[in-house]
């Protein structure tokens, strides 16, 4: 699957900052926290899902993968997204493999599966 999804039984704020502690534990940090809901119904549009968006990086890897392959930053920095389905919060993320199979080099690659596990394991820890 191209995506890697937890439920929790938190709400939606304590789903976000349980996540943003275990990020910051694991050395990755929250570079933007966006309120989709919020900005749609800001702009007129009704959209009444809680649903949020973070971009999180850990600078070293960037510049490593950067260093490594630009192409790769296409896909940085990465993105979780925490939102609510049916009573149920949700904590998610586009695998980092399933992404960077499309530059087509086997060392970033392995650099996406270190990532990968790495965020996946907080994700598990943030439920």
């Amino acid at each position: 699957m191209f995506h890697y999804t937890v439920e929790t039984e938190k709400g939606i704020e304590e789903a976000v900052e349980s996540l943003e502690a275990s990020l910051k534990e694991a050395q990755f940090g929250v570079l933007w926290n966006f309120d989709i809901k919020d900005k749609l119904n800001e702009k007129g549009l009704e959209f009444e899902k809680e649903f949020k968006v973070l971009e999180v990086c850990n600078p070293k890897e960037a510049q490593r993968i950067l260093n490594e392959n630009t192409l790769a930053g296409y896909f940085l920095p990465c993105k979780m997204v925490v939102y609510s389905e049916g009573g149920t919060t949700k904590i998610g993320m586009p695998r980092p493999t399933a992404l960077i199979q499309l530059v087509e080099d086997e060392q970033i690659q392995r650099l996406a599966e270190d990532i990968e596990k790495r965020l996946i394991h907080c994700m598990d820890q943030s439920v």
